[in-house]
């Protein structure tokens, strides 16, 4: 398995170092986040020690498990999963970036837990670019509100803005989702002020990643290229 990941790693690396060279990008850009929900512990060891240092998990009560029992420093942990407030006491202790604010309460919720501990934690607000009623975020018009009210924020940190495309075998009909999304990022630089510091574009997964890079994408999150295939409970 160590060697599958490695490899896998490997390949991705070289995909996005390829989509970088067609769109004129520095595959430096890429932030590529690992999903890691409902893998075992030792693949995320196995992935740590292939370089790979972003892990993103989407059940609040899974990451809290793995950031105990998995206690490197090196590690950067995601919450890229649906927002409830009550989920946020289970992760902001060890928690590096949360990905899917679409509500100011969630800022005010990080905010208030937070500041107990004197740390900062890394957000991005989620916009549904997909328009689909089963997918969380904000409408892109909402965005403004958020980010105005989350500059005086002090321990919290908007790095930029998230969205989940609809899922389609042929990934270029998603493109219009991710200009979306770019427009939108570009549209709210202007709120760039204090604790709002617009900078990524976390967009595209296993099935659409090439579209999304090649759209401005900073953060890709991906799991299946990686881990292969999830065994669903």
């Amino acid at each position: 398995m160590h060697n599958t990941i490695c490899k896998n790693l490997e390949q991705l690396n070289e995909r996005i170092a390829a989509v970088c060279k067609k769109a004129g990008r520095d595959p430096a850009e890429i932030h590529l986040v690992a999903i890691s929900k409902l893998k075992p512990n030792s693949s995320i060891l196995e992935a740590l020690d292939c370089g790979q240092f972003h892990f993103g998990e989407n059940r609040a009560r899974e990451l809290q498990q793995k950031m105990e029992q998995i206690d490197k420093e090196e590690i950067r942990w995601h919450f890229v999963g649906p927002m409830q407030t009550n989920k946020i006491k289970y992760m902001v202790e060890r928690v590096n970036w949360i990905q899917s604010i679409y509500k100011k309460k969630y800022h005010k919720e990080i905010e208030k837990r937070a500041s107990r501990m004197d740390k900062v934690i890394n957000t991005l607000v989620q916009v549904n670019i997909s328009g689909e009623d089963q997918k969380q975020g904000c409408r892109p018009e909402d965005v403004s509100g958020i980010l105005e009210h989350a500059q005086s924020l002090k321990h919290v940190r908007v790095r930029g803005l998230m969205g989940m495309a609809t899922y389609a075998a042929e990934p270029d009909k998603v493109r219009r989702e991710f200009k979306l999304l770019k427009d939108t990022f570009e549209k709210n630089k202007q709120y760039n002020s204090g604790s709002v510091q617009l900078e990524h574009l976390s967009m595209g997964m296993t099935n659409d990643f090439e579209v999304a890079i090649e759209e401005g994408s900073t953060m890709i999150r991906v799991g299946t290229a990686i881990f292969g295939e999830r065994e669903y409970e």
